[in-house]
């Protein structure tokens, strides 16, 4: 069968492997596993992308040493209790075809000591990027026992049935603290010359070869953040680089942007859209002659993949947050489906955001993700008995409820009062650098048509009609409304703005959907933690030419987007339009013209002139329909109608109760 990515999907062979295409679901910190031991969990997630075409699997970084650990979920460091258990793993993805790769690191001095309980050893003993701590430099025999680390954990990886590994050198990783000149001023055997400061690196993977073998795959892990001065450009990783490839010690190196002087870049948010790293990739391709080149930054689709091979750019492209939001995405584009894929939106608010909480990764678009061992991966059991389904709302929960009923053998009728899908999701979209939403909604709409889902625009729905519709199972996801009181968790005891009654108010889904066109001065009040709502919309009206205040209680504006590394982007995007900001703050009262507000730590109030109040606030749930049915047994709710959730909610909602049907 011809493909439409001959590139992408050609053989390649890598050291004593052949990998089937070019697709690899790179390094990351899932966080899934138990007292540092990999489980049901991880086992079902890593098979699911390899059940879904990916050649490689890199599994997420074990830490070399007591002194490595970061965060809760790492693996054990030095016990051999993991190996069995790795070994289910590897053997479920190489009975798909898979090659699989174990990443070892040691961040060095950006390290955590409340994971560790362990001082951060470094090369010479810099401050950590990462909190206010310190790290400790490390004497002669201390850099001997990281190095043994690593080769005990290489060992280790190999009992436990991975083909190789790869060591993270990459955001700015111990291996590039030794490497750099910035961050290594020992002036001993391990630093001062080029030649010495390649040492540490080149006697880890010397011992790693002669300890498991010439047939193991070894793995390098580079980035590159030109936004940083401080971190090493790309002609001081091309010579890195360029060492251990002319001394054969390296089987493939793969390259990402981001450090951790430019945190926020490592996995892209969406004010990233235009950072790319395959130029970057090509400069290490030209200059390896024996190992293979993987692109990482922001590849997200089988059309970045095969431009860039295709190219010459890279030999292999790293799909993971792609490989996250669709495990079959290899698979898919393989057949010739690739309108099918579910997309990312780098909205990253269940992988990284999830992480960030100290949870383990799923994902917005697909709830699947981290569940694999309990829903049997991303697909989808037929129904023991189908039949006739309405879902009545078409947001984000009545749209997966649709899809996945219908994907169960049901006859699925989706009704909406609106003229659009969406909900608020689709208004969400015309947020700045928003716009990858649009991708996920045309997706909806093309796997309903698909599937042959009865879509009713325009349809609302009461009580009588849902009885007289028939269905043998009803879904009721009818969403949420802004309900305009502005409550304010800053003032728990004032249930509604004195003054709201006055006019000149709108929330805003009114804004975002042009049903209220705000005045020139405008004040955004929000509620909802910092999320997109508020920050986002203020965001729009700023780069529109508005005059905008932001008021919230919380610490800074934006709080809630820092879980999608999107909060610094928001506040330097509203600085630069002119927009006055004001967090620890609370409105106290509108005055149809004007607004007083009060800073809360010190009571100061301040009455200025606003032509438009604009609130963020949590959404009522619209459940009358839902109540009015009550007492049916073939009704259930899902999303917002039962408590107001973000996207992820919704959709996670949507599937639980269309799987139960």
């Amino acid at each position: 069968m011809t493909t439409p990515y001959p590139h992408l999907f050609a053989p390649l062979a890598l050291r004593g492997l052949t990998l089937k295409n070019r697709i690899v679901f790179g390094a990351h910190t899932a966080n899934m596993s138990e007292e540092g031991i990999p489980g049901e969990r991880h086992l079902g997630y890593y098979r699911e992308r390899a059940r879904g075409g990916a050649a490689m699997i890199v599994v997420e970084p074990v830490p070399v040493h007591r002194t490595a650990v970061i965060v809760r979920g790492n693996f054990l460091h030095d016990s051999d209790a993991v190996i069995p258990h790795f070994r289910q793993i590897t053997e479920e993805v190489k009975g798909h075809g898979a090659a699989i790769i174990q990443q070892l690191y040691h961040v060095g001095a950006h390290g955590d000591w409340d994971n560790s309980f362990a001082e951060n050893w470094s090369p010479s003993g810099l401050p950590s990027m990462f909190d206010s701590d310190g790290s400790h430099a490390m004497t002669d025999a201390q850099v001997e026992e990281v190095i043994e680390g690593h080769v005990a954990a290489a060992r280790r990886a190999k009992q436990g049935g991975f083909d190789g590994i790869e060591i993270m050198a990459a955001y700015s990783a111990l291996l590039e603290q030794f490497w750099s000149p910035m961050t290594n001023r020992r002036q001993d055997r391990w630093g001062g010359s080029f030649d010495n400061r390649m040492r540490f690196s080149t006697e880890i993977y010397s011992r790693i070869r002669k300890a498991c073998g010439d047939d193991f795959v070894c793995g390098l892990a580079v980035s590159i953040d030109p936004g940083a001065a401080v971190v090493q450009d790309i002609e001081a990783l091309e010579a890195a680089v360029s060492w251990h490839d002319e001394r054969a010690l390296i089987d493939y190196v793969t390259l990402g942007r981001g450090s951790y002087w430019g945190f926020s870049t490592i996995i892209p948010p969406v004010f990233e859209q235009a950072m790319k790293g395959e130029e970057f990739t090509g400069r290490l391709k030209a200059v390896c002659k024996h190992a293979r080149v993987q692109c990482e930054a922001r590849v997200k689709t089988p059309e970045n993949g095969e431009r860039i091979i295709a190219d010459g750019l890279a030999d292999m492209v790293s799909i993971v947050r792609g490989q996250i939001a669709d495990p079959h995405l290899a698979n898919k584009a393989a057949a010739g489906r690739a309108e099918t894929i579910r997309p990312c939106i780098s909205c990253n608010q269940q992988c990284i955001g999830r992480r960030r909480r100290d949870y383990w990764i799923s994902c917005l678009v697909n709830p699947s993700a981290g569940r694999e061992f309990e829903w049997g991966g991303d697909s989808f059991v037929p129904a023991a008995s189908p039949g006739k389904v309405l879902v009545v709302g078409g947001g984000p929960a009545g749209m997966e409820a649709a899809r996945v009923a219908a994907e169960r053998g049901h006859s699925v009728t989706l009704a909406e009062a609106g003229d659009h899908l969406g909900g608020s999701w689709r208004l969400a979209a015309r947020q700045p650098m928003r716009n990858e939403i649009e991708p996920h909604l045309a997706w909806y709409q093309s796997e309903l048509a698909r599937l042959g889902v009865d879509v009713r625009l325009g349809r609302a729905m009461d009580a009588e009609a849902v009885r007289a519709f028939g269905a043998g199972h009803v879904v009721v996801a009818t969403g949420a409304r802004p309900p305009l009181t502005g409550y304010q968790r800053g003032l728990p005891e004032v249930d509604s703005l004195p003054g709201v009654e006055l006019g000149n108010v709108c929330s805003v889904n009114d804004v975002l959907s042009d049903r209220v066109t705000p005045g020139k001065r405008v004040l955004v009040l929000d509620d909802q933690g910092g999320a997109w709502q508020g920050p986002g919309t203020a965001l729009k009206l700023a780069e529109a030419g508005n005059a905008v205040t932001i008021v919230t209680r919380d610490a800074y504006v934006a709080m809630d987007a820092a879980r999608g590394s999107s909060d610094k982007a928001i506040r330097k995007g509203l600085a630069r339009a002119g927009a006055d900001m004001r967090p620890m703050s609370a409105v106290m009262r509108w005055l149809g013209d004007g607004a007083t507000i009060r800073h809360l730590p010190t009571g100061v109030e301040e009455t200025k002139p606003f032509d438009t109040l604009v609130l963020a606030e949590t959404p009522k749930p619209d459940d009358a329909l839902f109540r009015a049915l009550a007492g049916l047994a073939n009704v259930h709710a899902a999303g917002d109608c039962i408590a107001f959730h973000f996207a992820s909610g919704a959709i996670y909602d949507g599937r639980r109760v269309a799987m139960s049907l």
